[in-house]
């Protein structure tokens, strides 16, 4: 019984490639009681493996979050599996914008404690006791008005290249550093205040409308299926765009555009720009902006250190990874001190 991926990525994207046929990029996520996760893992991996479905996907006790490719011509079946899943049937599919057909190179289907990591450890808090939820037209009556707190729940490297005009967009790393910071900077306005939260795909906007509420909070509001939901409802019913840049998304994509604005700039030189790369030594992967004559300049590097090691012949980088986990700065995601423009 095959449980894990017999190809690579490199493997995976020649075959993709050769089939040339379409893929599907969606999300999907649902908070439920699953008593065996690692049972429910085994299950989806079997199923999905079956139907070349391909994606990043998280199990745990209280649900499931998942970003997939999937063939076009399989999604049919697709749907019919999940929807044979108590808990998923008719679960609302974010379906990507703009597809590729490299969103995603392999299947991983991993348990967690957690689906979106909370820190908290309150058993009182009950996830399933969410806020209102709100689609775009409601949503763009909501952040008009002046009673009304406008929170962005994502990461700053995701609302640094876009977010809704007028949206609080906390500094933080993580879901969890958000969720102190955003209830003691609105603890006067717990009555008197709506709280309106969004984040990309609805999954933390989800827990975090349940949280705040458990903390005394009236009235809580969530952009229905995140931006991404947004961002299709307002193409369809030709609704007003209150979003500005870029989504960031979770992928080999990045990121899809939704509107032409650009409001980042190069972590390196600081001209306007708002694309999301990897730094090319595999030593350090940092994740920031970089403009294309810088990524000519540097080699697709974050500094003369990481270009003078992707240089040397592969052999040597290799040896000089050897024994030696991944530096934090992967983690920094745009705040290391090499970026002049990020300090």
């Amino acid at each position: 019984m095959q449980l894990y991926n017999k190809l690579s990525a490199k493997e995976r994207e020649a075959l993709l490639e050769e089939a040339g046929e379409d893929r599907l990029t969606l999300s999907f996520y649902a908070y439920a009681k699953i008593g065996n996760p690692h049972l429910f893992r085994n299950h989806l991996f079997l199923a999905w493996d079956q139907m070349e479905v391909l994606g990043r996907i998280y199990v745990a006790h209280e649900g499931i979050n998942a970003q997939l490719s999937v063939p076009a011509k399989r999604f049919n079946e697709f749907k019919s599996f999940i929807d044979g899943i108590y808990f998923l049937e008719g679960v609302r599919l974010n379906i990507a914008i703009e597809h590729d057909l490299k969103s995603f190179l392999k299947l991983k289907v991993k348990v967690r404690d957690k689906i979106v990591a909370d820190g908290l450890n309150d058993e009182t808090f009950d996830v399933t006791n969410k806020g209102v939820h709100v689609d775009a037209a409601r949503f763009n009556e909501l952040i008009q008005d002046p009673n009304t707190v406008l929170v962005d729940m994502r990461n700053h490297y995701e609302s640094e290249i876009g977010h809704f005009k007028g949206a609080v967009t906390p500094d933080v790393d993580t879901f969890r550093d958000s969720l102190p910071i955003i209830e003691e900077d609105l603890k006067e306005h717990k009555e008197d205040k709506n709280l309106v939260m969004y984040c990309t795909g609805g999954i933390r906007c989800e827990k975090a409308s349940a949280y705040y509420k458990h903390r005394g909070f009236k009235n809580v509001y969530q952009l229905e299926g995140g931006i991404i939901e947004y961002a299709r409802q307002v193409e369809q019913q030709q609704l007003d765009n209150l979003f500005i840049g870029k989504n960031f998304v979770f992928d080999h994509r990045r990121a899809e555009r939704i509107s032409e604005d650009v409001i980042a700039h190069c972590h390196q030189c600081g001209k306007p720009c708002d694309t999301h790369v990897n730094c090319a030594n595999e030593a350090c992967h940092l994740l920031f902006i970089q403009c294309e004559e810088c990524a000519e300049k540097m080699d697709h590097c974050c500094s003369t250190e990481c270009q003078e090691i992707v240089a040397l012949p592969y052999e040597e980088q290799k040896a000089l990874r050897r024994g030696k986990h991944n530096s934090n700065k992967i983690f920094k995601k745009g705040r290391s001190e090499v970026l002049k423009f990020k300090q």
